[in-house]
């Protein structure tokens, strides 16, 4: 079997829509340039509120990949 190694790395998504949406951006925009997206972590949640209404879901996310030379 072979060895591998796997880098994490922590990043934040926004969405008007849902937490889920945030996840899913972070998750596209990262395969743009990483390959071998392994899994996503999800450390917080939360919105940032305007004229008491949610106007932005956001997800810090921690993404671990491939890591190679």
């Amino acid at each position: 079997m072979a060895e591998s190694v796997y880098k994490m790395i922590e990043l934040v998504g926004t969405s008007e829509k849902s937490w889920e949406d945030a996840v899913n951006n972070i998750v596209l925009k990262a395969a743009e340039n990483l390959r071998d997206i392994r899994i996503a972590e999800v450390l917080t949640l939360d919105v940032k509120i305007d004229n008491n209404k949610i106007a932005l879901y956001r997800a810090k996310v921690k993404l671990s990949f491939k890591f190679e030379k």
